[in-house]
């Protein structure tokens, strides 16, 4: 079982780390969190969980102000123009233990995210506070680039900061200037996906306030049965994994690109395939990256509907107690 929160905060005290910690409402995006912490000072972080085709992973820990292209950055790394994406929930899920909306450099505590790699902005070594999630998406720790150092020496990670914004050349006289951040293997799941935890339900007029944390109710991810799903119809909406409906959408779009452009240009298909292809490597990434944010948006939607709701009606349609 992956660490919790209180177990990562414990291990942080052990290691003698100086941070703060501030109690708020879910968040899934920097906007929604800088409401409750950004008027304190310091440097929110955006983070992502990048896959290479070789299933390789990557965190990319940046400043909120930081633009990352990743086309660049898979480049840099020796990828390709395409080689990165947005990796699937089931990998946030199995491999840092964390659930949407949660990824941070402090999941690599978890044996299971060892191979895991980490791209930390050099922009958080000039500032003095620094803000991440705990595992989960309801506190913000605050704490410098210097403890965070620590804390990745303790699990065994080397601190790596680049410019994440740079965008040097890269071809047969410039190698890729990344590519020794490129893992020499691939996570192992150590485990299912029952024994991590959902996103916490959204707190109601909760005034961020530093504190311990207090423990929080467990509760456990109910799993839908997958053999129903696979007798689902096989419309990209319906779809969970972000790779998976992107390459929907363009097996649905490119036959009609292709016989439209064909018609009028006086084009074969065939000429016209080998572009299709280099312009589906490189739109692909962009498109799985706003499909997550669509999918995250929509799964706090829900999320705070569902509890809405029942604290309109109360536990099973029962008016709520006086």
């Amino acid at each position: 079982m992956g660490y919790t929160k209180e177990q990562l905060l414990a291990r942080l005290q052990e290691l003698n780390i100086d941070f703060s910690c501030y109690d708020h409402p879910v968040v899934l995006t920097v906007e929604e969190q800088s409401k409750y912490v950004g008027h304190l000072g310091g440097a929110l972080s955006k983070n992502l969980l990048l896959k290479d085709k070789k299933h390789r992973l990557y965190i990319v820990s940046a400043l909120a102000g930081t633009k990352v292209d990743m086309k660049i950055l898979s480049q840099r790394l020796g990828l390709g123009k395409g080689g990165l994406r947005m990796a699937p929930e089931e990998n946030l899920l199995e491999v840092l233990q964390v659930p949407l909306g949660c990824v941070t450099p402090f999941a690599l505590i978890n044996e299971s995210a060892s191979a895991v790699s980490l791209l930390l902005d050099q922009g958080f070594k000039s500032k003095q506070i620094c803000y991440f999630h705990p595992m989960t998406n309801d506190v913000t720790i605050a704490l410098s680039s210097s403890n965070l150092d620590k804390f990745l020496i303790s699990v065994g990670k080397q601190p790596a900061y680049v410019d994440l914004e740079a965008s040097p050349v890269v071809g047969k006289d410039s190698p890729p200037d990344l590519a020794d951040f490129v893992p020499s293997g691939v996570p192992n799941s150590s485990e299912s996906v029952e024994n991590v935890k959902p996103t916490n339900v959204p707190h109601q007029n909760v005034v961020p306030k530093e504190k311990q944390c207090l423990p929080e109710v467990k509760a456990k991810l109910k799993v839908q049965n997958k053999g129903a799903e696979k007798n689902q119809s096989k419309t990209p909406t319906k779809g969970t994994n972000v790779e998976k409906f992107v390459n929907d959408v363009f097996d649905i779009i490119s036959p009609l690109f292709l016989s439209e452009v064909s018609k009028k240009l006086n084009v074969k298909q065939e000429e016209l395939s080998s572009i299709l292809d280099g312009f589906r490597e490189q739109a692909a990434p962009d498109l799985e990256s706003v499909t997550m944010s669509l999918k995250n948006a929509s799964y706090t939607a829900g999320f705070e509907a569902g509890f809405e709701t029942m604290l309109n009606l109360g536990l099973n349609g029962r008016p709520p107690r006086k």
